[in-house]
């Protein structure tokens, strides 16, 4: 049996990857059981638990803190890079597979009718965190070549039900939620178009990619169906027949330090296709 380790494993998708393999009694690990900045500890813990399969799940992901803050950017690179560097090395080595998420943000076109990006399109970063899932990506597919068994799987716009770790992100949804409590004016940014991601798919989709065990290579993973984040709020609120006052903006109108993708969407050309995020939505609400 496939000895299993799960890194991230309280985060928004970390929780629902340790669902969707609990059956095979994965080890998961967080940051409150290893700094995975400390390559150090983390080789020993490895060798130690000695997995046969390592789904890296652990990211930086705070798209303008890396923008504005060369610190936050640092840490990036540490999480982004040089750790999937490692981990890269490290199955290799002892001829484990990963299996590492990467983003949408490591492409960007400025056409907001674009229809997408398959998985061999070349990136083309346009902020400092797409350029660190870029660098990481880099530096498994530089070892794929020396024979990495590997699935790196790109995804975007992540949401879903409460993760494990009380650190963990709150979903766009979750804010626009909040947000419509206040009787105050939203701004939502009628661009920025790509695809939401459902987490407990997604997770569900990365259990059956493993059991196919196709070749090692990219994949795309979303729920069907691209759209802005106005068009996803605006979904949601009339899910839950709400009237807020909402300013459809530009992306230029949002004072944000990273610079965002008119589009981003990722097609899927390899893997079953996911149910829409509207009925994931319906899902994660309990709405009919």
């Amino acid at each position: 049996m496939k000895k299993i380790l799960i890194l991230g494993a309280s985060g928004n998708l970390g929780t629902f990857l340790c669902q969707s393999f609990s059956d095979l009694k994965p080890l998961a690990w967080d940051k409150i059981d290893l700094d995975l900045t400390d390559i150090s500890s983390t080789a020993s813990a490895l060798e130690a638990s000695q997995p046969s399969m390592i789904i890296n799940a652990a990211a930086y992901n705070n798209v303008d803190l890396c923008e504005k803050s060369d610190k936050e950017y640092q840490l990036a690179l540490a999480l982004n890079r040089d750790l999937v560097e490692f981990l890269a090395n490290w199955c290799l080595a002892k001829e484990a597979v990963l299996v590492h998420y990467s983003s949408d943000y490591v492409f960007s076109s400025d056409d907001l009718e674009f229809s997408g990006f398959k998985e061999n399109d070349h990136p083309n970063p346009i902020n400092c965190y797409g350029q660190t899932k870029l660098a990481g990506e880099e530096k498994i597919l530089s070892l794929a070549k020396q024979g990495l068994n590997y699935y790196l799987i790109r995804t975007s716009k992540l949401f879903g039900p409460k993760a494990n770790s009380a650190e963990a992100k709150p979903s766009f949804f979750d804010i626009m939620l909040n947000l419509a409590k206040d009787n105050r004016e939203i701004k939502i940014v009628n661009e920025e178009k790509s695809c939401f991601t459902y987490s407990p798919d997604l997770a569900q989709a990365t259990r059956k990619l493993i059991d196919d065990r196709p070749d090692s290579g990219i994949y795309h993973l979303t729920n069907a169906s691209p759209a802005t984040w106005l068009q996803g709020a605006n979904y949601l609120f009339k899910l839950f027949k709400l009237s807020p006052k909402v300013k459809p903006v530009k992306s230029t109108e949002i004072s944000r330090p990273a610079k965002r993708p008119k589009s981003s969407i990722l097609i899927n050309k390899k893997r079953p296709k996911l149910r829409s995020w509207k009925l994931a939505l319906n899902e994660l609400y309990k709405k009919n």
